[in-house]
């Protein structure tokens, strides 16, 4: 007999199925596992919190979709299935945690209006010269209840070197076989 936690996992991973592209699961996966490296806790302060994760990976998420962007009917397809699927396993998660049915919806539209401000940060950031504004919204984001500037200026390098990484793929690469991210770097300074 299958237990709940098994029951639940195949209805929710069944809608992938059902809704979702492979490819797209597959950059999500890629986007999640990314986020979750234990070196961005661990050797950057990233809080090990819901919220710290929650931030971690919608950093990832913009990042390609970020890249992605202007890059044709079929990449903007893409970008929003990832969207979705980024913002259903939220909500899932969400009520995994308990949160009730009627809260749902508002903790959603926190996390979208949350989403689209970093979005914005992030693209501004990446478009201008150095570190600086990169290090700005990740302290005034990641790191609002305690600021380290260390870490903030790692990450953001790190960031950077993410950006980068993703604009010599190949949009299609992307899409097909999901991001390639930079390994752990060798120092955080």
């Amino acid at each position: 007999m299958a237990t709940f936690v098994q029951a639940r996992q195949h209805m929710v991973f069944g809608l992938f199925r059902r809704r979702q592209r492979p490819e797209v699961i597959a950059a999500y996966t890629a986007i999640v596992a990314q986020a979750r490296q234990p070196w961005l806790y661990v050797r950057y302060n990233v809080p090990d919190t819901v919220d710290g994760r929650f931030e971690m990976i919608m950093l990832h998420m913009i990042l390609v979709l970020n890249r992605l962007r202007g890059e044709g009917d079929v990449a903007a397809d893409f970008s929003q299935q990832l969207f979705d699927t980024f913002f259903a396993d939220m909500d899932g998660s969400l009520r995994e945690m308990g949160v009730g049915d009627l809260g749902v919806p508002k903790k959603v539209k926190k996390m979208a209006e949350a989403f689209y401000g970093r979005a914005g940060a992030i693209a501004e950031a990446l478009a201008a010269d150095g570190l600086q504004e990169l290090e700005n919204v990740v302290d005034r984001n990641l790191f609002a209840d305690a600021p380290d500037a260390v870490a903030s200026h790692a990450i953001a390098r790190y960031l950077r070197t993410a950006a980068d990484r993703l604009a010599h793929q190949d949009a299609s690469s992307i899409i097909g076989g999901g991001p390639v991210w930079p390994e752990e770097p060798t120092d955080i300074g």
